[in-house]
């Protein structure tokens, strides 16, 4: 393990008070509600959390029971950036006028996954960046639709299998390649931009507290392994959660104020093979196209490093 790497396992603090509470009817293995938890403990209680329709809503909240031990607000697919911008708003708007005092450091976040970011929810987000609101903006990532049925998803990576995106004799599963919405939101030059995944969990941590506690728009792309859309085993999803770090498809870094810092400096990557052959979705490939997805990770992931001025 590499010096970099290896810091990123250091024990930190972690409180063991729990605000997305266990019994939820996530699926085995599920690497996104292992993501919410760990972002949970990081918010802590003074916050107000906005989630759109999704897995992360639906495994948590089918009344009469929840899993959410602090103030949260499920609405639509499409609109969670409007939300939590209105309420960030309104927040403000109460406080000048004198209709409430001022709680210390209120936390405003959103959770959507990639469809609600990167596809329909993207207006609203890219409209609640460029208006400079003061909240927190979370995608778990699994790259499809996965609560509906596996359907794709703009942030579904070139060639996996897909219920809309099958695989046949003239398909070789998703024909395009995985948007890239950090990059997204680096282009509106908010504070805060930064990649994550919960087989990093205090990477994860660190980051979103940096991010609810700089001023202006913070975003966090979450990586959430999804066993049943990855058609992987469920006990697999950490390590293939480090994997996809480790092979450079989805590498951890920062974006401060336009400033990019590696979160890990990877001199040499694993190969993607390693990453893909333990998940169903990818299985069809043949070599050709494998060694073209590898030699695009290369060149992104040298980019990234030019960015950061790593040699």
């Amino acid at each position: 393990m590499e010096k970099e790497e290896a810091e990123l396992f250091v024990p930190r603090l972690v409180t063991t008070e729990e605000n997305f509470a266990s019994g939820h009817r996530a699926c085995i293995g599920c690497g996104e509600a292992l993501a919410v938890r760990h972002v949970c403990k990081a918010l802590g209680k003074n916050v107000i959390i906005v989630n759109a329709t999704g897995c992360i809503e639906i495994i948590s909240s089918l009344l009469p029971q929840t899993s959410w031990c602090v103030p949260w607000i499920h609405t639509l697919f499409e609109n969670v950036a409007a939300v939590v911008s209105g309420i960030e708003s309104a927040y403000k708007a109460r406080v000048r006028k004198g209709k409430i005092t001022p709680a210390k450091e209120v936390k405003f976040v959103g959770f959507a996954g990639d469809g609600g970011t990167s596809d329909i929810g993207i207006q609203a987000l890219s409209g609640a960046m460029e208006r400079g609101h003061n909240f927190l903006y979370c995608c778990f990532d699994n790259e499809a639709y996965m609560n509906t049925g596996i359907q794709r998803s703009s942030s579904t990576p070139y060639g996996a299998w897909t219920t809309t995106a099958p695989v046949g004799k003239k398909s070789i599963g998703q024909m395009t390649w995985k948007k890239n919405m950090p990059e997204i939101a680096v282009a509106h030059k908010i504070p805060y931009v930064a990649t994550a995944c919960p087989s990093y969990p205090f990477d994860l941590m660190d980051k979103v507290k940096r991010g609810v506690e700089i001023e202006g728009p913070a975003y966090v792309h979450i990586l959430s392994p999804c066993p049943t859309g990855w058609r992987c085993q469920p006990n697999l999803s950490i390590e293939i959660g480090r994997l996809a770090v480790e092979t450079g498809v989805f590498p951890l870094y920062e974006v401060i104020n336009g400033e990019y810092r590696l979160s890990i400096d990877l001199p040499e990557l694993k190969p993607v093979k390693e990453y893909m052959k333990k998940q169903g979705r990818f299985r069809h490939l043949t070599e050709d196209v494998i060694e073209k997805i590898q030699a695009r990770v290369e060149a992104e992931y040298l980019e990234l490093k030019e960015k950061a001025g790593v040699k």
